[in-house]
């Protein structure tokens, strides 16, 4: 198990993290912990969960201190009662186990894909965001979650699988429309670091075929559409596990394009590409919608298609009658909070 945020704190952080994990461990209705100013152990009690998901039964804390006193008694704010939590706990852990246990023999790589598959397959995302939506328990028991606790759900399964994993976090940005936090994940695959954003495939393949558009992305593409990171991470700079070009779906050249798209005609199965030959400007649409079009009309049919523009990915059905809107955009978020 990776403890990433535990590694970024000094010596006085990490006493409070390890006080607190113990304490939370054994479900303690209160426990001393150093003392530090009141924001800094928010924080470490928030790295602190993002570290350990299946800490998912604490979700607040206050406390108490005597002014020269050199630790303070920290009183968590428990979701359940303590035999409610280890009956939850028991459960988790054998829904893990069952879960993992058939992907122990696959590659890092295909382990990570079992592991996204899970979620964009058996995971809605809650837009009315209960309080299990945020912990590991919403997604595994509920079949339900927010990016926080889908995030949370992919480390701990990647975990128990031996893949280095951690949460990331980016600030809110209302000015620009961002109105939370969000989570998602990086991974480390043979020595290399990835964004995974699990949460904005399995929005974007809800009513489909599951989407990899944020599988394996580096900083550049993954700031096309996610604010800054809140707290340090290690950076990602090679595109090279990116999914639509492992899966040579990822095309420079037009005639590419229609090729694929008269092999997905012949299959009865949708399109869905990467498009990396050069600015995805609105001439370079029209010219793809074209390519598309050009394919579809060879067998009396026409592309429907959605397109996440920031990441230039390209998702195309071929029906019958000509849909009312050609080219949709799509959107990867739907109002994440945390």
């Amino acid at each position: 198990m990776e403890a990433y945020y535990y590694n970024q704190l000094d010596k006085s952080g990490q006493a409070a993290y390890h006080a607190m994990l113990t304490g939370l461990r054994a479900i303690a209705p209160a426990f001393p912990v150093p003392r530090l100013e009141p924001g800094q152990l928010s924080e470490i009690f928030l790295k602190l969960r993002l570290d350990h998901p299946e800490i998912f039964y604490a979700v607040r804390f206050t406390y108490r201190y005597y002014p020269q006193a050199s630790s303070v008694e920290m009183v968590p704010e428990y979701l359940f009662e303590k035999s409610k939590i280890q009956e939850h706990q028991k459960a988790m852990t054998a829904r893990i186990q069952k879960l993992t246990r058939p992907a122990m023999g696959l590659s890092d790589r295909e382990k990570e894909q079992f592991v996204h598959d899970f979620i964009c397959r058996n995971v809605r995302y809650d837009k009315l965001k209960k309080p299990y939506s945020h912990e590991i328990i919403g997604p595994l028991g509920q079949g339900v979650g927010v990016c926080e606790g889908i995030a949370k759900t992919v480390k701990v399964l990647c975990d128990a699988l031996g893949i280095w994993c951690m949460v990331a976090l980016s600030e809110a940005n209302p000015e620009q429309g961002v109105k939370y936090r969000h989570a998602w994940n990086i991974v480390k695959l043979e020595g290399a670091y990835y964004h995974l954003d699990a949460t904005f495939d399995n929005t974007l393949g809800k009513a489909g075929p599951i989407r990899y558009d944020y599988f394996n992305l580096n900083d550049e593409k993954l700031l096309r559409d996610h604010e800054p990171l809140l707290y340090p991470a290690p950076a990602c700079t090679t595109g090279d596990r990116f999914y639509y070009r492992e899966k040579k779906l990822s095309f420079t050249k037009l005639e590419d394009v229609e090729k694929r798209a008269a092999q997905a005609i012949r299959k009865n199965q949708p399109l869905i590409f990467h498009w990396r030959g050069g600015p995805l400007t609105r001439n370079a649409i029209a010219e793809l919608t074209a390519a598309l079009e050009t394919a579809a009309r060879r067998k009396e049919l026409h592309p429907r298609i959605g397109l996440n523009w920031p990441q230039a990915v390209f998702q195309v059905s071929f029906v019958n009658q000509t849909p009312d809107q050609e080219l949709t955009e799509e959107q990867a978020n739907e109002g994440e909070t945390l």
